[in-house]
């Protein structure tokens, strides 16, 4: 392992200091000020998903013949940090598109795809979701009942998804969905992935809302009712649908990590910030032991998610297997996240508790990335396959 790596160097380059602080103005500067009010509205931001758009934001790692950014995937994790350090929903946006939306297209489509739908995407004029959750199929993919049927050339779907990112909102393009498309040779499940543009007939996308947390973010229920598809919208080959999606979260799972990251990060300065303000007893609370402890380690947990997550991002832009350390990236940053976010709400004490505190988002924002992409308990499952737990 030491001599694979023995040119591993996760100092960052000028252009992504650059792009670091490009970003941190960006959110600071147009999506701090409108944070509380998008979240107590429950509104998806057109107006700040175009300006992210106009900044680069979208495409961050497709070739730019297709119109993205061309740059790598340590770059698009310190841009996912800088927006999830101010507000989980925008961030969402962002890293679902890019991961989600256009990421399967990008890695599996033919090139006619790419050509129709990257160019628009990648320039953030459009918006693309990634239909693979269902009702009864979460953790466990294939237990998926949304089917397509090919008849006479065309793909025949029926079924449902939910808590599908971008896919209910007016710049909403299509999705693409994962759907049982016959049996294999071991009398398992044939899942494919199956592009559905937005004005299809018998497709139907309804906009989630009353949610705990992102919630200026666009989450969307999927229905599909004999929707009748060309067979040329199938993504990649007839029955890899499963690799795809395993692949694609894969490489989802270092966008979510870091915006366990960049979360933590907001929540932590947030709640040294107060803690440096509020006085009891005569003294500011950060110089009581058990606060200045607390924020202690929750600097060093922080410090240490940082460098599992950008090694987990080296290794991909390396081209090397990066699957376990993705999934302890996700793990670790989703959890770290969860507990900085809690302390800081207890070091707020009762105004924590409060909305127009940014910590109460925080502590509510963590909790998805326990969940999303792969939950806690499927992380730890990938990791112990992984180190060969079950080889025995």
């Amino acid at each position: 392992m030491a001599g694979r790596e023995k040119n591993m160097d996760l100092n960052l380059t000028q252009e992504q200091e650059l792009l670091r602080q490009s970003v941190r103005d960006f959110a600071e500067g147009e999506i701090a000020p409108k944070c509380e009010e998008l979240d107590l509205k429950e509104e998806f931001s057109y107006e700040l998903t175009k300006k992210m758009a106009e900044l680069g934001l979208f495409g961050i790692t497709v070739d730019p013949k297709y119109g993205g950014q061309g740059m790598d995937y340590l770059s698009y994790a310190i841009i996912i940090e800088e927006l999830a350090r101010v507000s989980g929903s925008q961030a969402a946006t962002v890293a679902a598109e890019n991961s989600l939306g256009i990421g399967p297209l990008y890695n599996f489509g033919n090139e006619t795809q790419k050509q129709r739908y990257l160019p628009d995407l990648c320039r953030g004029k459009t918006l693309w979701g990634f239909g693979l959750t269902e009702p009864d199929a979460g953790s466990d993919a294939g237990a998926s009942k949304t089917n397509a049927e090919l008849k006479n050339g065309k793909w025949i779907i029926n079924g449902s998804k939910i808590f599908i990112t971008n896919a209910a909102n007016d710049m909403t393009a299509g999705v693409t969905v994962q759907a049982v498309t016959g049996k294999r040779g071991d009398g398992k499940k044939e899942m494919s992935c199956i592009i559905v543009e937005k004005r299809t007939k018998g497709f139907t996308a309804k906009a989630m809302h009353k949610k705990l947390l992102w919630r200026a973010s666009n989450t969307a229920e999927l229905y599909f009712s004999d929707v009748t598809v060309p067979e040329e919208n199938l993504l990649g080959k007839r029955g890899d649908g499963f690799k795809q999606m395993l692949s694609t979260l894969d490489s989802g799972r270092l966008a979510i990590a870091a915006m366990g990251l960049g979360g933590a990060q907001g929540a932590f300065e947030a709640g040294l910030k107060y803690a440096k303000q509020r006085k009891q007893f005569g003294s500011a609370i950060s110089t009581f032991q058990v606060n200045a402890f607390k924020l202690a380690d929750c600097a060093t947990k922080i410090e240490s998610a940082r460098a599992l997550l950008y090694r987990a991002c080296w290794l991909k832009d390396n081209h090397k297997p990066f699957s376990k350390e993705a999934a302890m990236a996700k793990l670790y940053c989703s959890e770290v996240m969860h507990e900085v976010a809690n302390h800081a709400v207890q070091i707020h004490g009762g105004y924590g508790c409060m909305e127009e505190y940014p910590v109460a988002r925080f502590y509510r924002d963590a909790k998805l990335l326990e969940i999303g992409e792969g939950t806690s308990e499927v992380q730890r499952l990938v990791i112990a396959r992984a180190i060969g737990c079950f080889d025995v």
